[in-house]
């Protein structure tokens, strides 16, 4: 039985070697070749560890692309443009040392390819791509008669949501540039200063937009045959617009944007896999949380006591609310930048709630919501877990002691168990329907407060920054 078992499995393995077309190839040549030259030419600058990540990187990144075909032009196109903005910042065709005036001067980058230009373009891109979502739901027929998407044809089609998910691709190509750019940039200010742009909020809340946009893509390819599943584009895509929201505010208030030097606790080769880990699930228990709600909101379709109503519209208020943390000076000091967001968000949740019905129509079947929620929580957990033993790896580095007990080690603790709680539940209790949904709200709540709260309210080892 053994035996056969293994022979199966090597087979399988073969298969899955021998199925790999020309451009897979062609990828994983690019790939390695890409390796190669960032090793010769970096090399020398590169510790003991940074040498082991860049060559892991190689047959990670080339499974990916494997697994998941779009990744291959994706990875290929954000290289190219990479290169290209590192050329144009060349003082002489043969010299890859940045002049940095040059943003101001090359059409391509003071517009499109510089950090800063490219990170614009994904705001910008990720607003268009929500407008979009949304306006499917309006503009294309119903999947049934009946309201169901479970009775609607794999086929249906939307025009207009479609178009949003090709938007969603170009801030996702917008946002790897403007990150991979300005991870070079910042190499070229002086040689002390360069660093990974996962150091501060700006650069995080980058972080968490393009990934967490790139997460909900898979699941949209994924359940593809699935009718409306694109439909939930328009609530995941309101998270990353509040993400890309605050970060406009953030670079314009606090000119967050400026590279600055790594304060010396952040000086470790563990925060470039500890903070990315932790992104992924952040990223992942957002798209978990908004799923959550449109579960809610396909639920509460033909609900008409607004008593019943009242805590998915107390729900969103929340969330509008939250801008009020940021304010200079109580609720007279709120600037008029939030106040926009405040009324638009509250003007959103109203308008969703109204039109539930119509909104449902266009949702996936209960079943899908219900495991595309369950799928994203998964891979969530798997990578907050790596990300928290990682932490605990630095800590002893830093600190001297795997825990202390910190403000923020306490509560990414609680956002483990929180989660651990809940898929607990659904594997041996077969949690599903609305309680495991609210959960899911309730533990986007407080994974916020972990990532944000613990920084703006308590003090601690982890309080590099302020708001």
């Amino acid at each position: 039985m053994n035996t056969t078992t293994l022979t199966l499995g090597r087979a399988s393995r073969i298969g899955w070697i021998t199925q790999r077309t020309a451009y897979d190839w062609l990828f994983a040549v690019a790939v390695a070749a890409g390796a190669v030259y960032a090793f010769m030419r970096y090399g020398a600058s590169m510790d003991v560890y940074e040498k082991w990540i860049l060559w892991g990187s190689v047959p990670s990144m080339i499974a990916l692309g494997w697994f998941w075909a779009p990744l291959r032009t994706l990875s290929l196109g954000v290289g190219a443009a990479t290169l290209l903005a590192i050329g144009l910042y060349a003082r002489t065709p043969d010299d890859f040392g940045a002049d940095l005036a040059q943003a101001d001067k090359v059409f391509l980058l003071k517009y499109f390819l510089s950090s800063q230009s490219a990170i614009l373009w994904m705001s910008v891109l990720v607003f268009m791509s929500t407008l979009f979502y949304w306006i499917g739901f309006f503009v294309a027929p119903r999947l049934a008669a009946s309201g169901g998407a479970e009775h609607a044809g794999a086929g249906s089609s939307n025009t207009a949501q479609l178009l949003g998910s090709r938007l969603v691709w170009a801030a996702v190509f917008m946002g790897l540039v403007g990150s991979l750019v300005r991870w070079f940039e910042s190499h070229q200010i002086g040689p002390d200063i360069g660093h990974i742009p996962v150091s501060n909020l700006y650069e995080v809340f980058v972080l968490f937009v393009w990934m967490t946009a790139c997460f909900f893509l898979y699941f949209e390819q994924r359940y593809a045959d699935r009718p409306g599943v694109r439909g939930l584009g328009a609530f995941v895509m309101l998270v990353v617009s509040a993400a890309v929201g605050f970060l406009l505010w953030y670079s314009v208030v606090r000119e967050a944007h400026e590279i600055q030097p790594l304060v010396p606790a952040l000086q470790s080769w563990w925060m470039k896999v500890h903070v990315p880990a932790n992104f992924v699930g952040y990223g992942t228990f957002a798209i978990a949380a908004m799923v959550a709600f449109a579960y809610l909101v396909k639920s509460a379709a033909a609900e008409t006591r607004w008593v019943r109503l009242a805590p998915l519209f107390v729900l969103g208020m929340m969330l509008c609310l939250e801008p009020i943390v940021f304010r200079q000076g109580g609720i007279e000091g709120l600037s008029s930048y939030w106040a926009v967001y405040f009324g638009t968000s509250a003007l959103l949740v109203g308008s969703i709630v109204l039109g539930r019905r119509r909104i449902a129509a266009h949702l996936p079947s209960f079943e899908v919501l219900d495991d595309v929620m369950y799928k994203a929580i998964a891979v969530g957990f798997a990578f907050f877990t790596v990300a928290t033993i990682l932490g605990a790896f630095w800590a002893a580095e830093a600190w001297g002691g795997y825990w202390s007990w910190d403000p923020k080690e306490t509560w990414a603790l609680i956002v483990w168990l929180n989660y651990a709680a809940w898929l607990h539940m659904r594997l041996m209790k077969g949690l599903r329907g609305v309680a495991s949904a609210w959960w899911a709200l309730v533990g986007l709540a407080i994974t916020t407060f972990a990532f944000l709260g613990v920084n703006m309210f308590l003090s601690g080892l982890h309080s590099y920054g302020t708001l």
